[in-house]
């Protein structure tokens, strides 16, 4: 199929090709993607949930619902829609660190833990679960395998600047104040809004 020049344009594809094969679970699919990221959540669940139906095996479908329902504010709902999605594939990296960012959300730790131990051992590159697994670390009061986490995660992604953030944070918890400041410091620099307060329980350990 030809490149659409226009949204608008990609979406009457999309709908000739549903006029001639109804049941087209691909065009359903890529129809509510775009529907998704133009903000039209009703109609973009509408297509997802149809591409489902046409489709057992559409578990893309399934986190990309989880996403709406984040964004609805529906965390219980996006705990079903990737639970869904890994059920389908339990390889896919994605659902398996969504889930946990959802069981993070609920304060449901253990969940959250062992879920996005899954994702980054399925994608030991993906930066935002590592450090979404440190946080559920330090949510369990595991100091220690926060912080060991975070130099993981700092380890291959230098330029993360979450990942040095939650380390720093990890580490003042553990009271190693002089690497927390540096890892705040390193925050900072690559561009994230390192919470005043934090910097405020910083300052004192500063070297003068």
């Amino acid at each position: 199929m030809e490149k659409p020049r226009s949204y608008e344009q990609f979406i009457a594809q999309q709908v000739d090709v549903l006029k001639e094969n109804p049941e087209c679970a691909n065009a359903r699919y890529n129809l509510g993607v775009y529907l998704m990221e133009q903000g039209a959540y009703p109609e973009a669940v509408a297509c997802f949930e149809e591409a489902i139906a046409a489709s057992g095996r559409m578990f893309e479908a399934w986190v990309n619902l989880g996403y709406i329902y984040f964004k609805m504010g529906d965390l219980e709902k996006v705990v079903e829609a990737n639970n869904e999605a890994v059920e389908i594939e339990p390889r896919y990296a994605r659902g398996w660190a969504n889930l946990g960012f959802a069981y993070l959300q609920l304060t449901r730790t253990d969940e959250a833990i062992a879920a996005l131990t899954k994702a980054v051992s399925l994608s030991p590159e993906m930066a935002q679960a590592w450090s979404n697994l440190v946080n559920a670390y330090l949510q369990g009061d595991d100091v220690e395998k926060a912080v060991a986490t975070g130099e993981k995660l700092v380890a291959f992604a230098p330029d993360f600047p979450l990942g040095h953030n939650n380390l720093a944070y990890a580490y003042f918890l553990r009271e190693d104040y002089a690497k927390a400041v540096v890892h705040a410091d390193r925050a900072g620099e690559l561009g994230f809004a390192v919470h005043p307060q934090f910097l405020a329980e910083l300052a004192p350990h500063r070297a003068k």
